[in-house]
Formats: C-alpha cells, structure tokens, sequence
C-alpha cells in the first residue's frame, strides 16, 4: 500500500471577496504524478503553495508525513544573485563527485545542453546576477533535479524551455522515483508525466484518473451527463477530444480511456477544420502570391542564420516552426514582416522577398504591446473593430469576442492597466484578430495563457481563412493548429518535416551523435589507447579505494574544523590545526588528481 505523503482537508483559501478554493481534500501518495490544470486566477498555484506550506490556508488543515523531503519549484527563484551557477547547482560537491554523478551529468545535458554550459558566458562559473529570467529559471530547476526528493511540486516548470528540453524533462520526470505534482499549461507534457488530473474550477477541485487525454474524454463525459448550461464550454472539449481521438496515436503512451465510449461522444462532431474549404476561401483572398523567399539570407548583426533560403508561404498554409534557441525562427518571421510592411521596400542582407499585393498581415511577437493603461479591455478591443468577420460565415461583435477569449461581461470593463501579463497577452491577441487579417504571425502565442483559453483560441482558429506561420514550444498546440512543420536546425537552412516534431527531435538527437562523435574523434589520444579489461577492473578498484580515502579526509577535515571553533581563544594550537587543515588539502588534491585520471581508463 502507498505511503500517504501530503494530506488536505477541508481547505479554503479567499481573496478580497472571492474564494478561491472551498472547503477542499485532496490526498498525494508514494508514486503520485499530478497533473493540476484550470483557467488563470481559480487557485492552481494557490493550491500547490498551500500544499508544499509555503502558503497558510484560511481554514482547514494540511500535513506532512514524518520526514518528507520537499522540492518545490516556484514561479519565481530565490537564487543568490552574487553566486555563480557552480554554487548554487553543484554546492560543495568536488569536481570528481559530480562529473562522476550520472544524474548530475543528465542534468546538465539535459537543461543546459553540455557539461560545460555552452550558453553561459563562463559555463559553471558565470555569476547568476546579470542572467535573464529564462537562464535563472533552468539553474533553479536544475539545482532541484540534482537532489533527492519523495515529492516534487512544479509550478509551470516548462516556461523557457524549447521543444528538445521539454521533451527531455518529461523523460527525467517518468524515471524518477519521487512522487510528482505538477501546475502546467503545457498539454503534451502532462500526457508525458501525469497517471491524475486535478481541475481546479471554482473553488473546487476535480479530481481524474490518466493524463491529459483520458482528462479531456471525462470531463465531456462528465459535463454532458451533468447536462451543464455551460454548452458552449462543453462544445470545446469535445471538439478537442474528437482532435486527439482522430489525429495520431502517438500522442499519449496508451490508448487508456474507453475507445467506443469517446467515440460515441463525439460522433456528430465534425473535424477540427475544413483543410480544403479554408484554403479555397484564403486563395479568394489572398491571390496566388502570400510570401515568395528567394535566395534570402538573414542576419542578426553579424551572425547569418540562414543562408540561400528560397521558401513559399501560400494561401492556406498553415506553417508550425520549430528550431533550436537561436537558429533563427523570430528572425524569419522578423524580415517577412518587414518585407510586408515596407510594400516590399525592405529587404534582407541578401536575395528578396516578395509580399502578396493582398496580404494583410497580424504579427504577434514575444513582446506584449504597450497600451493606454487607462482603456477599459471592451474599449481597447473596439478600437480596432466592432464587429469581426472569422469566415465561413462567423461573425462577432467585440464584446462577444472577448467572451471568448475568457474577458466575461464584468472583466471587459477592467482597465487595462490591472490586467495580468496572460489578460495582456490574451488582449494583444484579441485586438490582431478583431483587424481582420488574412495572414498571422504568432510567436510564442501560448505564453501566459491557461488550457482553457487555448481551447478557445484554437476553436477560432479552426475556422480562420488564411495563412498562419506559429512559432511556438508548446508541442500540442502546433500539432493541433498547423498542417505542416517546418524546422531550423542551426545550419542555415529551412527544412520540412513530413512526421512533424517527432522527425524534428529524432535529427536533433542524430545530430548532438555525430557532433559528440566528431569531437572524440579529433581528441588525441595517448599511445596506448588500448585498455585490457585487467587495467579496466584495476583502475576500477583503484577508484573506489581512492572514493574511500577521501571520505576519510573529509572526515578528518570536519573534525578539525570542530577543534579550531573549540580552540578559537587559543592561538597557538589554532596555529598548529590550521597547518594540519593545509597539509588535508593537499593530500585531497592529489587523490582528486589521480581519480580524474583513472575515471577515463575505468
């Protein structure tokens, strides 16, 4: 029987006038993965903070088990800005525990991209102090990974990682022991990991069995045997569910939920999107010209990222980018835009790109647009528009617009300036949309937004007639609104993908192979490169002989430092363990000397 580690019961938790949990219990056993989901503001983070006690409950009472080992990764790091990422990853470690430390090498693969940190100006060394947000993220999550924990509680542990790291993380977290719970926007990755789903909706919290899949077919089933009046909400999700039942079976590990009962429930749902109707609507509005790349390259200051690069965006494409940090994906999208805004003027470093005399572009970027803090969200939005027409015969007023992106009657009237970064966010791209654009940009549109308006915004994007290029490391998302995927490598070139992002992390994989293998073989290597297995099993002995001695010095080094806190008054025998103390350190940086040459014979 598993081992009950946390225990919520009967929790409430209000804010100002609204409550955001109510009289909740919950249970987190040994081998627990949990997967917690619901709109922005309804209390997921409130949740997991009060679970891990970094946060009091109003009412209600939250315990640990005896002992509990807790790791938390909260939405903002206390990392010591004056440490460098050695001290605050590593800790005292010595260079020969952790390059000798499985775990902490996949680690630092894992999120930094080699031992060295390759990103990071002085690789383990570099002072955390001047670091983005992105960079102190990683650190901080990577210093929780390296230790033991018998539950781990993650809050948003995706944001800043790209496809490559995501799909590694999710790996990690599979093969570890310790239990897991987990806030995440990210639908893919909470396949990966999560065995329970929590739904936290209204002060309450509703509790699944399976991953974000057999989730999404549970809670139709359950909203239409409720008969709920929330029909449109309703709709959604099973428009979603028909999606994933559909589409490829790989998108979760099992096929565990009821295959004849989704079906059943999704019966007269019709396909996400019409491929061949939408693309003879945008050709009527766009022409046969979109975006016509020849021969381009493209800069970033001195550093040419692509080169030679001819490429057509038609009418209807629907375009899924992906690459590494820097192969650059925003700086395409950058000199297409410029191209389109210019009528053609500006032009990149090299060849030319020519923008369809109709296209009407919407770019949304990684930056959210400044806007008058004093507009109310219904007032910033009719600015634009009052009425939008989505195709095939939609049309929406601005206030019903906003309802679906998740701004109820109340909140349009909020001023803009007491919206947070995901309403922002959610505004900036309500706002392109009401323009009535027939070509979109959107780079990193997942960002800041919960599941439930992502369902939103990909119902109306189902339906919307023209070309669409989505930049993005939220691997469902791109599956679910684009039609092919294409992928910048590093090596200047645009290449597509006909299995999509499973082709991507495959080549990327086989790349980091021959790239590790190149580097082994252009190390010299000495004359005798040849170890018997007999040297192998004596450098193997000879290692852990030496792991011995030096727990031994470290013993002794303890024991001295006790003795000089004892003596601290006596100066002269300070004087004579001190010399001791000396006399440690070298005799340790010899034996640290010699296991570092015996760990590559070993």
């Amino acid at each position: 029987m598993a081992v009950n580690l946390v225990n919520v019961e009967n929790v409430s938790k209000v804010y100002g006038t609204r409550a955001l949990l109510d009289g909740v219990s919950l249970g987190v056993s040994e081998g627990d993965r949990i997967g917690v989901v619901g709109r922005n503001g309804d209390g997921k983070t409130t949740l997991i903070r009060m679970l891990a006690k970094l946060e009091e409950a109003d009412t209600g009472r939250i315990t640990h088990s005896g002992g509990l080992r807790l790791g938390v990764l909260t939405q903002h790091d206390s990392l010591d800005p004056a440490a460098t990422v050695r001290h605050e990853v590593i800790g005292d470690m010595a260079d020969h525990e952790w390059a000798g430390n499985a775990k902490v090498r996949d680690v630092l693969t894992g999120l930094f991209g080699g031992l060295d940190l390759p990103g990071f100006p002085k690789g383990l060394d570099t002072v955390i102090g001047p670091l983005s947000g992105g960079e102190r993220r990683r650190i901080a999550l990577a210093k929780l990974l390296i230790e033991e924990q018998d539950l781990l509680v993650l809050d948003e542990p995706t944001n800043h990682l790209d496809v490559e790291g995501i799909a590694w993380l999710a790996e990690h977290l599979r093969n570890r022991r310790s239990a897991l719970v987990c806030v995440t926007h990210d639908r893919w990755f909470l396949d990966q990991v999560s065995t329970r789903m929590w739904d936290v909706q209204r002060g309450d919290v509703y509790e699944y069995e399976g991953g974000y899949s057999d989730y999404v077919f549970a809670r139709a089933e359950r909203e239409r045997i409720a008969a709920t009046e929330e029909t449109k909400r309703q709709n959604l999700i099973r428009k979603e569910l028909a999606w994933l039942r559909r589409g490829a079976p790989a998108r979760t590990s099992k096929p565990r939920f009821r295959v004849e009962a989704a079906n059943e429930l999704i019966a007269d749902v019709p396909p996400p999107r019409d491929s061949s109707e939408l693309m003879k609507f945008a050709s009527s509005r766009l022409g046969k010209t979109v975006f016509d790349l020849e021969d381009v390259t493209v800069q970033a200051g001195p550093k040419v990222l692509l080169k030679h690069l001819t490429w057509q965006l038609g009418p209807g494409d629907r375009i899924g980018l992906v690459g590494v940090n820097g192969a650059g994906k925003t700086s395409l999208l950058r000199a297409m835009a410029d191209a389109a805004r210019s009528a053609g003027e500006e032009q990149p470093v090299g060849g030319r790109i020519a923008v369809g005399r109709t296209v009407k572009l919407a770019y949304l970027s990684q930056e959210v647009a400044e806007l008058d803090p004093t507009w109310r969200v219904l007032e910033a939005v009719q600015r634009v528009r009052e009425r939008v027409d989505l195709g095939k015969g939609r049309e929406m007023t601005a206030g019903q617009l906003c309802e679906t992106f998740g701004f109820g009657k109340e909140k349009q009237w909020t001023p803009v300036g007491d919206l947070s970064g995901g309403e922002r966010r959610r505004l900036q791209l309500l706002r392109l949309l009401m323009d009535e654009p027939n070509v979109l940009f959107l780079d990193e549109p997942t960002n800041d937004l919960d599941i439930e308006t992502l369902t939103q915004l990909e119902d109306v994007l189902d339906g919307w007639p023209g070309s669409m290029v989505v930049i993005s490391h939220d691997r469902f998302f791109v599956e679910r609104t684009t039609d092919r995927v294409f992928a910048l490598l590093g090596d200047g070139a645009l290449r597509m993908l006909p299995r999509g992002i499973d082709e991507y992390l495959e080549r990327r994989r086989r790349m980091e192979e021959a790239a590790a293998a190149q580097t082994a073989a252009a190390t010299p290597k000495p004359a005798t490169t040849e170890k018997s297995a007999a040297d192998q099993r004596a450098a193997k002995k000879e290692l852990q002989k030496i792991e011995r001695q030096l727990d031994k010095v470290s013993e002794k080094e303890a024991k001295l430092h006790t003795q000089i806190a004892d003596n601290a008054t006596d100066f002269a025998k300070v004087a004579e363990l001190d010399a001791k103390l000396r006399d440690l350190a070298g005799e340790r940086e010899e034996l640290e000397m010699r296991w570092l040459e015996l760990a590559e014979d070993a």
